[in-house]
């Protein structure tokens, strides 16, 4: 991809020409032209020769394809930040390569600091058990180590980093040897978070944000709160987004909200909504997510943080606030909950109010048809992760271990969520899944469960324009005149038409239909890669070399 040199300058015309530019304006756009950060004009490669001499730059795409810059609905900034320079346990193949990674970390690093980890998951050990505490205490050298589980709703920890918390071992969730929840893992995280210094999270911010920017991400919403991160945290992050180029950052504060004093404060904060992971439940790895009947492996039936009447007090005060509410639900029950709680909301203060709002819902995996039919008659987003079915799902994965083969075959179903007329928004959770639009895309449309599939297309408008519409605007996540210039550039192979049924995918690649294609997300094919990432105008990445 060839560029003029020309002086940079916020509110430069910018005409990108020589490509496939994706555009509901033109589904056989080559062009498109950015002026004061919107979109101006796009179409065909013959008109925009009227366009040459006219503007600051003209970028040669070289058959390169544009398309709207990815929004990532759901993440923890400063944790994927440290996930990236700090001590990943992702990789692990077994327990005892975890504690190697753990001892190598130690020895590496110096002394003093806490050891923040990340992303150990034993169901894909063949110990099938987390690491004990004397064992995390050998392989720490006596070290305060803090390692949550790849869903960050347990951890594993040393005797080191407990003897930092007074009273932890009479809290709720705390185990002798196992891995830490609840009432325990929140007061332990804290204490690690707390021994990150304020230039140890900037950076960590920074080098997430770098991360996204360099996939095609344009916009991350950030989903902090009280048990999970910390108000100097949150507010830190959205201070150093409008400081320096790169991603735009939405934040939501997951913190109950009683009356307008309340949801005033959330304001303060910066916060577009007191939602993201407010949690009504937890995990199912973990087994603390809320289900109405016992865990396939466990004799329990998990976590309820909130009950329906909580949730309807939190919506009540938060509608009538004019505030975006919503809440983390994994389980049925947690999600029968979320719905029971919305629907009393609305009793109160109208439907019409409650719809309006765009309440949202995180992660949603275990619906029900009556949790969808709800989801659509309230109003609610749902905001889901993909990547999870890619990583859990199958009848060998984490989900059918922990549910059994039949009740893992409901979980996460687009399909019927997108049928129903529920908003989606696609996010990664990021660290429990990384950041990876595209990856995000094929996971939902090539969905390990058959039914619950959806089009590529469907998948990348929900990681594009969902994400917008899950903050409340719906004028951005589309190249259209007027639009936002959030775009990123992409080097890709043939651009096709993917769904999964195979008499939509065959009108669909026929011209008359008038549908841009997208890159071939089949299992197996090369994923795009991001050349230049663009947020209102302003470039935020280019890729090295190009």
């Amino acid at each position: 991809m060839t560029e003029s040199t020309a002086p940079q300058s916020e509110h430069r015309t910018v005409l990108l020409r020589g490509g496939d530019v994706h555009s509901p304006a033109d589904p056989f756009a080559t062009a498109m032209v950015v002026e004061r950060g919107h979109v101006a004009w796009v179409g065909s490669e013959g008109a925009a020769d009227a366009f040459a001499s006219g503007v600051d730059e003209v970028i040669d795409l070289e058959g390169a394809l544009v398309t709207p810059a990815f929004t990532d609905a759901h993440v923890h900034t400063t944790s994927t930040g440290l996930a990236l320079t700090g001590l990943d346990l992702s990789g692990a193949r077994t327990l005892g390569d975890a504690l190697a990674r753990v001892r190598a970390h130690v020895a590496a690093h110096p002394a003093g600091r806490v050891v923040l980890g990340h992303g150990w998951d034993a169901t894909r050990w063949p110990e099938q058990r987390p690491p004990s505490r004397a064992e995390l205490d050998e392989a720490a050298a006596g070290r305060p180590v803090y390692l949550p589980r790849i869903d960050v709703h347990s951890a594993a920890v040393t005797t080191a980093l407990l003897d930092l918390v007074p009273g932890v071992t009479a809290m709720a969730g705390y185990h002798p040897e196992g891995p830490l929840t609840g009432a325990a893992h929140h007061a332990v995280r804290a204490a690690a978070h707390d021994a990150v210094s304020p230039a140890q999270r900037a950076d960590a911010q920074r080098a997430a944000l770098r991360h996204a920017a360099s996939l095609g991400i344009g916009t991350v919403h950030e989903c902090g709160g009280p048990d999970i991160s910390d108000e100097e945290d949150f507010t830190g992050l959205l201070k150093l987004a409008t400081e320096q180029p790169g991603p735009r950052v939405f934040g939501y504060w997951a913190q109950q909200v009683a009356d307008e004093k309340d949801a005033r404060r959330i304001r303060e904060l910066g916060a577009v909504g007191a939602a993201g992971d407010l949690f009504v439940d937890g995990s199912l790895g973990s087994h603390t997510a809320c289900l109405h009947e016992p865990y396939a492996d466990a004799p329990h039936t998990g976590t309820a943080h909130l009950d329906a009447g909580q949730i309807a007090a939190h919506v009540t005060a938060c509608t009538e606030a004019g505030l975006q509410a919503g809440f983390h639900a994994i389980g049925d029950a947690a999600l029968t909950a979320v719905v029971d709680g919305i629907r009393t909301a609305a009793e109160k203060v109208g439907l019409a109010r409650v719809r309006a709002a765009r309440h949202r819902v995180e992660h949603a995996e275990m619906l029900t048809p009556e949790t969808v039919a709800a989801f659509a008659e309230l109003g609610l987003t749902a905001s889901v992760q993909p990547a999870f079915d890619a990583a859990w799902g199958g009848e060998e994965g984490m989900y059918a271990q922990r549910l059994g083969a039949g009740r893992a075959a409901t979980l996460n179903p687009y399909a019927a969520l997108l049928r129903a007329g529920v908003p989606l928004a696609f996010g990664s959770d990021s660290p429990v899944t990384p950041l990876d639009p595209w990856g995000t895309v094929r996971a939902a449309a090539f969905h390990r469960t058959l039914e619950h599939r959806v089009s590529v297309r469907a998948g990348f408008t929900a990681h594009t324009r969902g994400g917008w519409r899950a903050v409340g605007r719906d004028d951005a996540g589309t190249l259209v005149p007027g639009a936002p210039a959030d775009y990123a550039v992409w080097r890709t192979a043939e651009l096709v038409v993917q769904a999964p049924d195979d008499r939509v995918a065959r009108w669909s690649t026929d011209p008359r239909s008038g549908t841009p294609g997208l890159p071939d997300l089949s299992p197996g094919a090369d994923l795009p890669v991001c050349l230049r990432t663009v947020v209102l105008g302003q470039t935020v990445y280019v890729r090295p070399n190009e």
